[in-house]
């Protein structure tokens, strides 16, 4: 609720951004005249076609052109009576990126008053899937770029930016476009983070590595790209010579949709063979994610970033993919498992990591599905590893699996509050768990909270029964001091 308030609330902004636009209403609400002045309607126009483009490929989504052609030719293919049925691109990513082709908001901002270099952001919305979601989201961001661009471009002009860069004044014209450049990139930045704090609930490290990837090298470097075209626009050649300049900024923006084609096609693999595991096992369906999920919280705290955590994202949704190899009927049987069956269920880890070591983007992520159920005494399975030698990733998600298992009701017991399953995973720190572990998702889930998942209809109908839970004991060692198993097997 509050995240969606602050959606509506930067949309309001962005739209009231734009009222200076209007005819009178600049010195209706007293506008400065350095912050008024005639429209470039032309160049505005020109910017803001120049930026969908871009932002299109960027994204790795067709350009506006490229959609006109497509529904010219949908119209004329109707027109002689051929149906044409939409076919969705294997290529569109799953969702659009934050990221965005900035040389052409920078130019706007240098050449623009401060309510048409807002404009400019605005139309690439249009160019987005029109899916409500994706439609929200693309709105999102031409809202949070339009409330960077109007104060950027206000300071500029108060700092008497247009007449220095008009004159070619430098390194005097440099300051003042820099300085747009860095209130730019806080306002970004600042929306981002309230988005970010208000929705995923991220701690204040992950903000400021947020607001250091905003303030480093790539927005600098766009903004060389963006003053470069405003002074080439002003320069003889006019917009030609804008265009060129941008030709090389054009190669790496295609280079980065190559890279989200490439994500978006690792998440579609993830995801495939995660409901492959749940049409299978249909009662942890959901459980995928949610270990995933908590893999991240606890890797967060640790302070994990970037690729890494991508990756042990990508392990802890997968870490039970191994139950493809195992018997259906053993999965969802609800009574109690004797020792050849159980041993049958518990080498899932093993044909989970043979399943998916051909699948090169996962990386430290096989170590992590192969050994989830190890435990730091070593009388876990399948290799009976112990403390520092299980890998790190594993220790995660044995927590995190554990965690869910125990706050998630099942077809054989049912679920705990938090509570009590926070006290069970500090009880078996030390001998099942890493200590640090532990105390990692306590302080996250403390944090972001986590909602348990509450029997179905189903699982109510079935009178479910109030077995002790947890992560099995291997049944190759003898049975230590842990949590206790629910007669299932490796659940």
């Amino acid at each position: 609720m509050a995240a969606g308030g602050y959606v509506l609330l930067v949309l309001l902004a962005a739209a009231a951004a734009l009222l200076p636009l209007l005819p009178g209403v600049a010195a209706g609400i007293g506008l400065p005249a350095r912050l008024d002045g005639p429209v470039d309607w032309p160049k505005v126009a020109l910017l803001a076609f120049l930026h969908a483009c871009w932002e299109s490929l960027a994204q790795g989504l067709p350009t506006p052109c490229l959609r006109l052609a497509r529904r010219v030719r949908a119209w004329a293919a109707r027109l002689l009576g051929r149906g044409t049925r939409p076919r969705a691109s294997v290529n569109e990513p799953v969702r659009p990126s934050a990221n965005t082709f900035l040389p052409v908001l920078f130019a706007g901002v240098l050449m623009l008053p401060p309510a048409a270099a807002a404009l400019v952001a605005l139309p690439a919305t249009l160019t987005g899937a029109a899916a409500a979601p994706r439609l929200l989201r693309r709105a999102w961001n031409a809202a949070q770029f339009a409330l960077a661009a109007w104060p950027a471009a206000a300071l500029f002009r108060l700092l008497n930016g247009p007449r220095l860069l008009l004159g070619s004044r430098y390194p005097d014209a440099l300051l003042p476009a820099l300085a747009a450049v860095l209130v730019f990139c806080l306002v970004n930045g600042v929306l981002v983070a309230g988005i970010r704090l208000l929705a995923e609930h991220c701690s204040m490290a992950e903000l400021r590595r947020g607001a250091l990837s905003v303030l480093g090298p790539p927005a600098f470097l766009h903004a060389l790209g963006g003053l470069m075209v405003a002074v080439l626009w002003q320069g003889p050649y006019g917009a030609f010579a804008a265009l060129l300049a941008l030709l090389p900024l054009s190669i790496s923006a295609w280079v980065f949709a190559q890279g989200h084609r490439e994500r978006a096609a690792h998440r579609a693999t993830v995801e495939a063979l995660v409901q492959a595991v749940e049409i299978k096992d249909s009662y942890t369906r959901g459980h995928s994610e949610r270990v995933g999920r908590a893999s991240v919280l606890i890797a967060g705290q640790l302070g994990m970033a970037g690729e890494r955590l991508r990756t042990l994202h990508f392990a802890g949704t997968l870490h039970d993919v191994g139950k493809l190899g195992v018997a259906t009927e053993l999965l969802r049987r609800n009574g109690p498992l004797d020792e050849a069956e159980r041993r049958a269920v518990e080498v899932h880890p093993e044909y989970g990591h043979d399943l998916v070591r051909g699948i090169e983007f996962l990386g430290e992520a096989h170590a992590g599905i192969l050994h989830h159920h190890e435990r730091m005494d070593g009388r876990g399975y399948p290799h009976g590893l112990a403390g520092e030698r299980i890998p790190e990733f594993a220790r995660i998600i044995a927590v995190a699996d554990a965690f869910d298992s125990m706050t998630s009701t099942r077809s054989y017991r049912r679920g705990r509050p938090v509570p009590e399953a926070v006290a069970e995973l500090r009880r078996c720190a030390g001998s099942q768990f890493d200590p640090v572990m532990v105390e990692a998702l306590v302080t996250a889930v403390d944090r972001c909270g986590w909602q348990p998942v509450l029997p179905s209809a189903e699982q109510t109908d079935a009178a479910v029964p109030d077995i002790p839970l947890g992560v099995p004991e291997p049944v190759s060692r003898p049975a230590a001091r842990g949590v206790r198993s629910p007669s299932r097997g490796a659940r």
